[in-house]
């Protein structure tokens, strides 16, 4: 039988992930600072080469950041740091903990799942996930999916199987993120875009106006 689609939606078109292994030479909280500053209303908070304990002091911090201005916290992959820390979700991997078993613990708190292939994002749907993650869209160097890039038509395909909300990942940059929302997807994810920029702030403003931009073109 299937899951019915929770009822959860991007509180913003833009889904940014802060990664302390792209900052370069600034903290990670100064760089969620420049996130929150532009306006970003949803983060994504990725560590993968760093030990439990270091992931779980940024994930506190980034919590008490994020909750100043209402932004959500998803925690990449650990369940554990997640609730730890009080975010208000976690994103998971296909070979992350099973989605049922996260959804146990996580409760009623959000639980997003990477997707690559129509099939996957159906049996994320059908098991209960608030959001799909999808890509990668284009080829991308921060992250190592062993999947080709997917392209704007397996995202259409994606969108019309799925109705739960889409974000889509990898390779976004400003001059594509409107494609990909004609596309079907509900928000973009956006890594070197804004971990690179001098001005992470100015990029945030400027893909918020971007869908704005998009949506009364697009209007009758």
């Amino acid at each position: 039988m299937k899951t019915s689609v929770r009822s959860f939606a991007f509180p913003s078109p833009l889904y940014a992930i802060l990664d302390p292994a792209h900052c370069r030479a600034r903290s990670p909280d100064a760089v969620l600072e420049d996130f929150l500053l532009g306006g970003a209303r949803l983060v994504q908070l990725r560590a993968k080469e760093v030990s439990g304990a270091e992931f779980l002091e940024l994930a506190v911090h980034a919590k008490r950041h994020s909750t100043r201005t209402g932004c959500l916290l998803i925690i990449n992959d650990r369940v554990d740091i997640a609730l730890a820390a009080g975010a208000d979700g976690v994103h998971l991997g296909q070979e992350d903990l099973p989605l049922a078993a996260a959804r146990r613990l996580m409760g009623e708190k959000i639980v997003g799942v990477s997707t690559h292939t129509p099939s996957q994002a159906r049996e994320a749907e059908k098991g209960g996930a608030d959001y799909i993650g999808f890509g990668p869209m284009f080829g991308t160097n921060t992250k190592e999916t062993g999947y080709s890039p997917r392209g704007l038509e397996m995202l259409r395909e994606v969108r019309r199987e799925v109705a739960l909300p889409i974000v889509a990942i990898g390779g976004i940059t400003e001059g594509n993120a409107t494609d990909v929302w004609k596309a079907g997807a509900d928000a973009v994810a956006m890594i070197s875009g804004l971990m690179d920029a001098h001005d992470a702030a100015a990029v945030v403003r400027r893909v918020l106006t971007l869908v704005q931009t998009s949506s009364a073109s697009s209007a009758p």
